[in-house]
């Protein structure tokens, strides 16, 4: 199997559940990672000093990562080469019911040459063959240790605010122990829905359990490995900030949660059959109720006993307590950095240093916060912006090219008052109107003719040009091409003297608009 490089949350779940005196075996299990793999990353936390009381900030986990993951990966066997090469054809004899000692002698046939504990290796691992179906009888966890969820279809209600018919559906959390149980009606079956049900739920219960055994649903679980399930990033995220810990069931394969499977139909058929409501909060209020007054107070067909009753003076004690803040639901997601040090994220721009450019980035968005992520490093954090915002760092742009980018008026006239003192009254003069950034070219062009000319000649032309009142950088450059070969004068004290103006090509002279009384011409 090729080697999985951890991400920031199964690194951060392996140290906190090593945190939690768990042993290796149990990491590994409720990770789903391979014990030398967990011993590696635990290793890593004790070579780096992490005590159990050590927070697990984001720096500390990357260090531990890089710890782990810092070496070449290794190269795949000869024989996985091969393999991979004729994947397509063995998962496809696989499906016709083929048994693999024939496929090893059909690969045989063909002239593939490997041996059958290399095929059997890749086809368990990189095909999923053989799962093994066994059937246990499972004992029920200790109180407060575990709660299974599943998601149910419930039929079609009217719903007033989009003016439409949807389908209903319930999140139902069942605890193993006292089979006492919640409903929480929703049209959707988001992450964040999800997280929505789960918080009432706690409120519900007044405490929140240890374990939970979800389905797979892609909300909660990515992919649908039977063997690896990993929770995708905003679940993982919810259940480390609540303290809980997952264990997920295995697809179709409903006894893994079966105390919930059993309570659908009590759900559909004692709940949700002949009741009309008009709003979902409606619904909710109701499916409340009824959990606690009806389906909490029934003496349960397994256990013979009243679960509320068994909640309340078994269960409740050995909980978790009910978190007291909401939970603000992040968002993952991955974008690219642009040339112009910028990532689009919701519709909104944020700025990442320059050593990033080009790299795909990991951004988590919340109601503040939008942090990056490039690995498991945290390399920048913004305040969250509204559609069309923009949030830039002037730091990030290479030193000098912030100017350009923020289109400060007020740096660019700093700039040039460094230059001389009438070059930053010439540029004051231009920069000066209703809207100073449509000149801010001018002003780059006079400061690119003291680069040029020299801060000298540019501050006596600017003096000279301010005395007629002519505020073009156009003329300016014009004047200094006339007086190149000129250098400026100055007086006995050592000051500038203003350079002439040339005279314009067609200017006339005072007699030409001088009036004369027609009578005395005819004199």
């Amino acid at each position: 199997m090729a080697y999985r490089e951890l991400t920031m949350i199964d690194v951060r779940e392996v140290l906190r559940r090593w945190q939690s005196r768990q042993s290796i075996k149990s990491i590994a299990r409720g990770t789903r990672l391979d014990r030398k793999t967990v011993r590696r990353y635990v290793a890593a936390a004790e070579a780096l000093g992490i005590e159990p009381t050590t927070e697990l900030t984001d720096g500390v986990v990357h260090g531990v990562a890089q710890h782990v993951q810092s070496r070449p990966e290794p190269a795949p066997s000869e024989a996985r080469k091969t393999l991979a090469l004729h994947g397509p054809r063995i998962t496809q004899w696989l499906d016709e019911g083929l048994h693999l000692s024939r496929v090893h002698a059909l690969l045989a046939r063909d002239g593939v040459e490997v041996t059958y504990p290399s095929l059997r290796r890749f086809a368990v691992r990189e095909l999923a063959w053989g799962k093994r179906r066994a059937t246990v009888l499972l004992n029920d966890p200790p109180a407060g240790q575990e709660a299974q969820i599943d998601f149910a279809e419930m039929g079609r209600v009217h719903d007033p605010d989009s003016d439409r018919a949807r389908r209903l559906w319930v999140l139902i959390i069942t605890l193993s122990f006292s089979r006492h149980m919640f409903v929480w009606p929703t049209f959707s079956q988001t992450t964040a829905s999800i997280i929505e049900g789960l918080e009432a739920a706690w409120r519900f219960f007044g405490a929140m359990p240890r374990t939970l055994v979800p389905d797979n649903p892609t909300t909660m679980i990515v992919g649908t490995d039977p063997t690896c399930p990993r929770l995708n990033d905003v679940f993982g995220e919810y259940v480390q900030a609540r303290g809980i810990f997952v264990d997920p069931a295995r697809v179709a394969h409903p006894r893994d949660k079966a105390r919930v499977e059993r309570q659908v139909q009590y759900v559909r058929g004692g709940w949700f059959a002949g009741e009309s409501r008009e709003r979902l909060v409606d619904w909710r209020s109701c499916a409340q109720s009824w959990c606690y007054d009806v389906a909490g107070t029934r003496v349960h067909g397994t256990t013979r006993k009243v679960p509320r009753e068994v909640f309340e003076e078994s269960e409740r004690a050995a909980m978790l307590p009910a978190p007291t803040e909401p939970f603000d639901v992040p968002s993952w997601v991955e974008a690219k950095v642009h040339p112009d040090h910028h990532i689009q994220v919701a519709r909104a721009l944020y700025s990442v240093p320059t050593a990033h450019l080009g790299k795909r980035v990991r951004v988590r968005l919340d109601s503040k916060l939008v942090r990056i992520y490039v690995g498991t490093e945290l390399v920048k954090m913004h305040p969250r912006q509204a559609h069309g915002g923009r949030s830039t760092d002037a730091s990030d742009y290479p030193v000098g090219k912030s100017v350009y980018a923020l289109r400060s008026v007020d740096a660019l006239l700093d700039r040039a008052r460094q230059r001389g003192h009438h070059i930053g009254i010439y540029a004051e003069r231009m920069l000066g109107g209703p809207l100073p950034w449509t000149q801010m070219r001018a002003a780059y062009a006079l400061l690119a003719l003291c680069d040029k000319y020299g801060d000298g000649r540019v501050e006596a032309v600017c003096q000279s040009a301010l005395s007629f009142d002519v505020i073009d950088v156009r003329r300016i450059g014009r004047m200094l091409k006339l007086a190149i070969s000129k250098p400026p004068r100055g007086d006995a004290g050592g000051n500038v003297v203003q350079l002439p103006l040339p005279t314009p090509r067609f200017a006339r002279g005072e007699d030409h608009f001088r009036t004369v009384d027609k009578k005395e011409e005819t004199r």
